[in-house]
């Protein structure tokens, strides 16, 4: 088994996970627990209108708890707490990090990988090239990506940084999702640039945090069937040219779990784009 981060003596890791309910979030809240890390699972429950694009399991996925994630890592003897939380609200992070601390011990390991998603565009036009609706961008569609995508992992490596330096700590990860590209991201253009903002922050964050021992890396995944994936998505990425695989969350999970291991210790500063 490769040496992914373990819980020894006097060295207990806790990570926090955001959007740990379902899909990316969730099976990484399960492979960290697996190799012997305390998670804080937190997540929003968020209830999308019916869209015929989209699938409906994927609109149940989003609007539940993260209860079946714990009661999953619980059962093979791992420690896990949920916390639904909304992180548009700037004071959530230090009330993660309180729970966290309180009920775990001091967290090493963040997970930025919720997600405010939105879908919108600058051509106004009903639906995008799968069937899903489109709403064209105003204040309210940038307000709830940048929020989620950009405001609240920029606090939340704030607040991990605050508290590793106060406790003089010497081991700390940071791992953030991203998608998007160099020409932005059509029909999705607020989450795209969130996104990106959000890589500019953990880059930053990889310098700046390297002389505590935090490492800091975005992980691109590729198309990942978290309960949205159609047939018509399955045949674009079979069509494509960028896209080689339709990944499982526990797959991206896997790469994940890599990078908050000791040994991916000189691994910082990167986008690592997954096909």
């Amino acid at each position: 088994m490769p040496p992914w981060p373990t819980v020894t003596a006097g060295n207990h890791h806790v990570a926090i996970v955001t959007g740990a309910n379902h899909g990316i979030g969730a099976a990484t809240a399960v492979a960290l627990a697996g190799c012997g890390v305390r998670v804080l699972c937190t997540y929003l429950r968020v209830q999308d209108p019916p869209d015929p694009g989209t699938p409906e399991a994927y609109r149940e996925y989003r609007n539940r708890d993260a209860g079946a994630v714990v009661a999953e890592i619980e059962a093979v003897g791992g420690s896990a707490v949920a916390v639904e939380a909304d992180l548009t609200d700037p004071q959530t992070p230090a009330r993660l990090f309180d729970t966290a601390e309180a009920e775990l011990g001091p967290v090493d390991i963040l997970v930025n990988n919720a997600t405010g998603w939105v879908q919108d565009t600058f051509a106004p036009r009903p639906r995008d090239r799968f069937g899903r609706g489109l709403t064209t961008v105003d204040e309210h569609s940038w307000r709830q990506q940048f929020t989620v995508d950009a405001m609240a992992p920029a606090l939340l490596i704030a607040e991990l940084a605050r508290r590793h330096r106060d406790r003089g700590a010497s081991w700390g990860r940071i791992v953030g999702l991203t998608s998007g590209g160099d020409l932005g991201f059509p029909e999705e253009v607020s989450y795209g640039a969130a996104k990106a903002a959000q890589s500019n922050y953990t880059m930053s964050a990889a310098v700046e945090l390297a002389e505590l021992g935090i490492t800091a890396n975005m992980v691109h995944p590729p198309v990942t069937d978290t309960g949205w994936v159609t047939d018509d998505v399955r045949r674009a990425v079979e069509d494509s040219r960028t896209h080689v695989h339709v990944a499982t969350p526990a797959q991206v999970a896997d790469v994940i779990c890599y990078l908050a291991s000791d040994a991916a210790r000189l691994v910082t500063g990167n986008v690592i784009t997954l096909r």
